[in-house]
C-alpha cells in the first residue's frame, strides 16, 4: 500500500505513542456523563463533565490551546491548559502527547469543568484527556481564504457517497437527512400500529419473483440446487397472510431490481407495503392522504415541504384524476377502447420511444410517463388504470377495461401505488398468463412465472382487500429537499472504485485540477496560461498528475488537449 506523507507521519506518531506505553486503541469502557448538546442545554458554571468525540480543530498557543470536540450531537469548544492537565513536574501529556502526537480527527475522552469565556463561548476546561482512537488518515479540511472562498471542501458526490463515514464526519448537516429518515419510519409505524395493523416479515430470497413487473437479481442455493431470486416486491406474501386471517399487515421491505441506476433509482431500495381486509381503493386513498399528512408533520413539523423550486403541501385531501382524463388533457387523445396497434402508432406520432415488445399496458404507461407525469406537482391521485397495466388489481366495478388502482404523484414522480386487490383466483390466473405472454414476446419487465402457490392461496379465499405500497427512499427525498436518491441512502450502489495511486498533491497540482474540474478537454496551452505557474513548476506538477493517472494529455490534429481521467 502506497501511503501519503501525512499517513506516514501519523503512523510514526502511533509508534511513538506505543513506545511511551500509551494504547492508541484501548478496549476499556469510557463512561460518558454528558454530550455536547446536553452541556449546552443544561449549562452551569464549574459543572464537572466527561465527554468524548473527535478533535476537529485546535489553536495551540504555547502552554494553552483552544480546540473543538465533535460528538454525535454537535460540537463544543474545549480549552487545554498545560498546568491544569499536568499538575506536577512532568508536562509530557501536554507538551508531547497533546501538542505533537495528537492529530485532527483523533477520538479522545475529556474530563473537565464548564466555564464561559470572555466572549461568551460555553467551554470545557480540560482537566484530563484520554486517547481513545488514533486516526491514521487525515480528514478533509475545508479552508476559507481572505476573499471568503472555500477550498478543499468535501463535496464531490462520488467521494461523499463512497466514503459516507467521512461525509458524516466533516459535513454534519448530512446527518439531519438520516435523522429525518428514521423519524419518517417511526411516524409511519406508529400510524399503522395505532390503527391496529400488524408488522410482519416476509422472505427476501424467493423461489418465484412476484408482486411487481421488474427484472430480478438471480442467485443459486447450493444445498437445494435451485435458483433463487432477490425480492422485487413482498406483495404476494402479505396477501397470503390476509388469506390466513390477519385483518391488516404491513412490512418495511428491502427490495431489489436488476435495472438501471439514476437520480431516482437504486437497485436496492426500501418500500413499505400494507394490506387491509374488507377495504377498497377509495378507502385507501383517504387513508393514504391522512398517513402522509401525519408523516410530513412528524418529520418537518409542518405539512409543507420545499422540493427544488416547489413548495409541496401534504395536507389532505388530494385531487383525484383518472389516467384516461390525464392523457386526454395533456395529449388530446382518448385511450378508451384503443387497440395495441393504435396505441403504438399514437405513441410514435407524439415522439414517445416505443418498441415491438410493448403490450397495451406498457404503451399506455410510456405515454403517461412522457406526457403527463411531470405536470402533477402537488400530491395527486391518478386513478383507474387500464387492466393491461395492473395484473394484480380488481376490474373496475363500473368502468369497462379499467381497474381499481391509484398512484400518488408528487413533483412528477410516483411515490405510492395501491389497488382494490384482485381476489378472484380464476381472473388472477388469466392475468398471470397474459404477463407470461408479454414476457415471451420480449418484455423483460413482465412477469415470467405463474405463482401456483399464490393462486392456491386465493382459492382458499381472500376477503376483499386494499393494498398500498410506498417508496420510502423517494418519499424522504421530497421531505428533505433532495433531488438525488443517493443523498438519502447511507450507502448507495456505486461503480467499482478505480484503483489509483495515493499521492500528496501540492498547491500547484491542485491549481491544475481546479482548472480541469469541468471534465471537458481544454487546450494544454490554455491550462498552462491560466495556472500562472512558472515553466519549472508547470512541468513538475503536470508530470505528477499524468503519472498518477489523474489527468490525460491527448494530441488531436495538431492540438494538445488536457482533461481529467
Amino acid at each position: 500500500m502506497q501511503l501519503s506523507e501525512q499517513e506516514i507521519i501519523r503512523r510514526e506518531k502511533l509508534n511513538k505513542l506505543v513506545e511511551m506505553g500509551i494504547n492508541a486503541f484501548p478496549a476499556d469502557e469510557y463512561k460518558i456523563t454528558d454530550t455536547t448538546a446536553s452541556i449546552k442545554q443544561d449549562f452551569s458554571e464549574s459543572k464537572q463533565v466527561k465527554i468524548a468525540g473527535r478533535l476537529m480543530s485546535r489553536r495551540i498557543q504555547g502552554k494553552a490551546s483552544f480546540a473543538e470536540l465533535q460528538d454525535s450531537t454537535g460540537r463544543i469548544q474545549v480549552y487545554f491548559n498545560r498546568d491544569e492537565i499536568c499538575t506536577g513536574e512532568d508536562k509530557t501529556l501536554y507538551n508531547e502527547v497533546y501538542k505533537h502526537l495528537l492529530d485532527i480527527g483523533d477520538i479522545i475522552g475529556i474530563e473537565g469543568e464548564l466555564f464561559t469565556t470572555q466572549v461568551g463561548e460555553k467551554t470545557v476546561l480540560v482537566k484530563n484527556f484520554t486517547l481513545l482512537t488514533k486516526t491514521l488518515r487525515p480528514l478533509p479540511q475545508a479552508k476559507t481564504d481572505e476573499n471568503g472562498v472555500v477550498h478543499d471542501a468535501f463535496n464531490d458526490p462520488e467521494l461523499r457517497y463512497r466514503q459516507r463515514y467521512v461525509d458524516l464526519t466533516v459535513n454534519p448537516q448530512v446527518k439531519e437527512i438520516f435523522v429525518k429518515r428514521t423519524k419518517l419510519f417511526n411516524a409511519m409505524r406508529n400510524f399503522f400500529n395505532d390503527a391496529g395493523y400488524f408488522e410482519v416479515e416476509t422472505p427476501i430470497l424467493q423461489s418465484i419473483p412476484g408482486g411487481a413487473a421488474a427484472r430480478p437479481f438471480i442467485t443459486h442455493h447450493n444445498a437445494l440446487d435451485i435458483p433463487l431470486y432477490l425480492r422485487i416486491a413482498n406483495e404476494l406474501y402479505l396477501k397470503r397472510l390476509i388469506v390466513g386471517g390477519f385483518d391488516g399487515v404491513y412490512e418495511f421491505s428491502k427490495n431489489f431490481r436488476n435495472e438501471g441506476m439514476d437520480r431516482t433509482h437504486n437497485p436496492e431500495f426500501t418500500a413499505m407495503e400494507i394490506y387491509v381486509a374488507y377495504k377498497d381503493y377509495n378507502w385507501m386513498m383517504d387513508f393514504t392522504e391522512k398517513l402522509l399528512e401525519f408523516c410530513a408533520t412528524q418529520v418537518n413539523g409542518t405539512t409543507k415541504a420545499k422540493f427544488g423550486e416547489h413548495e409541496i403541501d401534504f395536507k389532505a385531501p388530494y385531487p383525484r384524476v383518472s389516467m384516461t382524463e390525464a392523457i386526454q388533457k395533456f395529449t388530446g387523445y382518448d385511450i378508451t377502447g384503443k387497440t395495441e396497434q393504435e396505441l403504438f402508432d399514437f405513441a410514435k406520432s407524439i415522439g414517445v420511444e416505443v418498441n415491438e415488445t410493448m403490450g397495451k399496458g406498457k404503451l399506455i404507461d410510456e405515454i403517461f410517463g412522457e406526457k403527463c407525469e411531470g405536470n402533477f406537482i402537488q400530491p395527486t391521485f391518478i386513478t383507474d388504470y387500464p387492466i393491461e397495466m395492473s395484473p394484480l388489481t380488481k376490474k373496475h366495478r363500473s368502468k369497462e377495461g379499467l381497474t381499481e388502482r391509484f398512484e400518488l404523484m408528487v413533483c412528477g414522480k410516483e411515490i405510492a401505488n395501491a389497488y382494490s386487490e384482485l381476489n378472484d383466483p380464476i381472473d388472477q390466473r388469466e392475468r398471470f398468463e397474459e404477463q407470461l405472454r408479454l414476457s415471451e414476446k420480449g418484455d423483460d419487465e413482465a412477469g415470467q412465472f405463474i405463482d401456483e402457490d399464490f393462486l392456491r392461496a386465493l382459492e382458499y379465499g381472500m376477503p376483499p382487500t386494499s393494498g398500498l405500497g410506498i417508496g420510502m427512499d423517494r418519499l424522504i427525498m421530497f421531505l428533505t429537499n433532495n433531488a438525488s436518491i443517493q443523498e438519502v441512502l447511507f450507502f448507495p450502489q456505486m461503480k467499482p472504485e478505480k484503483a489509483t495511486p495515493q499521492i500528496e498533491l501540492g498547491e500547484d497540482e491542485k491549481i491544475i485540477l481546479e482548472i480541469l474540474k469541468s471534465g471537458e478537454q481544454i487546450a494544454l496551452a490554455t491550462v498552462k496560461e491560466q495556472s500562472k505557474l512558472s515553466g519549472k513548476k508547470w512541468d513538475k506538477a503536470s508530470k505528477t498528475l499524468t503519472k498518477a493517472n489523474l489527468v490525460k494529455v491527448e494530441k488531436i490534429d495538431e492540438n494538445l488537449l488536457m482533461k481529467l481521467v
